[in-house]
């Protein structure tokens, strides 16, 4: 019974940041629209998340000492590189074409454990990672413009595979008898992201004025400022803490699955906020989506043995990335999103 109110805690966790993750694109997008360039927005989000996680970073500072390669890794892969691969990659490819390649992050996460670490992994988790990727292609309309550019393709893969990082590196940091807070991984995550971020965004050249303005979020004026509160507060922060926390208490993969279900809710909010039309595919998409979820973390865990196995259950979040992982917008988007993480 008490692993059971676990196992439900920490999925209830899991798809907490899901939501909030989820939510950034949907933010993040009428920003966009009133004028500011989508990397600068990305910049602002890690910028402002990594200023409000300094205290954080302060009290944990001997992770500097301690952890100094988790840190910047998780900086450099799980907050910078899935943002930089994603932009790069969707000036090449359709958005939704992007946003299917990156979330193949959980079933690298799988090749990964089963391959470089050498622990076998459960047929539940593969087929569970199967389904969701499935249910992402109908979500993201994958077939709407597609066309076949192989740097394109190479770049969202680099983001998927920094967004399989975001998974390892957060379960990484639980490791061993001198685990890393999560708080000070992702202040410290944040902080690298940001400079790393700068000198991709060059944010010098934006134009802050904007954000003294209004935006429209469907039929409705809101002020700049608020929306991007949101996705400061809500969509960065709040969203990578409990993100990296779910992922402590559910193994990678199975949390990586559950982040699956950000595209799903960036899709649901984009109908509801900003009237964007939801087809029957997307719906059916969707579905697929909860169903691999639920198939990845449904099998009890297993006794430990010599060669532990990686399952679909709870050992220790997502993510999305992420960013990045991440990308949140809705599909098929003219405007990318802003959502990526790991």
């Amino acid at each position: 019974m008490q692993a059971s109110g676990r196992r439900s805690a920490s999925l209830g966790i899991a798809l907490v940041s899901a939501l909030a993750f989820g939510g950034s694109g949907v933010a993040a997008k009428p920003l966009i629209e009133a004028g500011l360039d989508p990397l600068h927005v990305v910049w602002l989000r890690v910028a402002g998340a990594a200023l409000l996680m300094l205290p954080a970073a302060w009290i944990h500072r001997d992770l500097l000492r301690r952890k100094p390669a988790l840190l910047f890794g998780f900086g450099l892969f799980a907050v910078a590189g899935v943002q930089a691969f994603y932009f790069a990659s969707i000036s090449r490819i359709p958005v939704g074409v992007a946003l299917l390649v990156e979330y193949l992050g959980p079933a690298l996460v799988l090749g990964w454990i089963r391959f470089v670490q050498r622990r076998p992994v459960t047929r539940a988790a593969a087929v569970g990672v199967v389904l969701a990727v499935t249910g992402l292609a109908c979500v993201v309309e994958v077939w709407a413009g597609l066309r076949f550019d192989v740097l394109g393709l190479l770049l969202a893969l680099g983001a998927a595979c920094c967004q399989a990082c975001y998974f390892i590196l957060s379960d990484h940091g639980s490791d061993g008898k001198d685990p890393a807070d999560p708080l000070g991984v992702i202040a410290y995550g944040l902080l690298v992201g940001a400079l790393v971020l700068t000198l991709i965004a060059r944010p010098w050249r934006m134009d802050f004025s904007l954000l003294a303005g209004d935006a429209d979020l469907g039929d409705t004026r809101v002020a700049a400022w608020l929306l991007l509160l949101w996705v400061v507060l809500i969509a960065t922060v709040f969203a990578y803490v409990t993100g990296v926390l779910s992922v402590r208490r559910l193994s990678p993969q199975v949390a990586g699955v559950v982040a699956c279900l950000e595209a799903v809710v960036a899709t649901v909010l984009a109908w509801v906020l900003l009237k964007e039309h939801l087809s029957l595919p997307q719906i059916l998409g969707g579905s697929l989506v909860l169903v691999g979820a639920f198939i990845a973390q449904s099998q009890a865990p297993k006794a430990p043995s010599p060669g532990p196995v990686a399952s679909g259950t709870p050992s220790g979040a997502v993510a999305a990335g992420l960013l990045a992982g991440e990308p949140d917008g809705a599909p098929g988007e003219e405007v990318p999103s802003t959502g990526a993480r790991p």
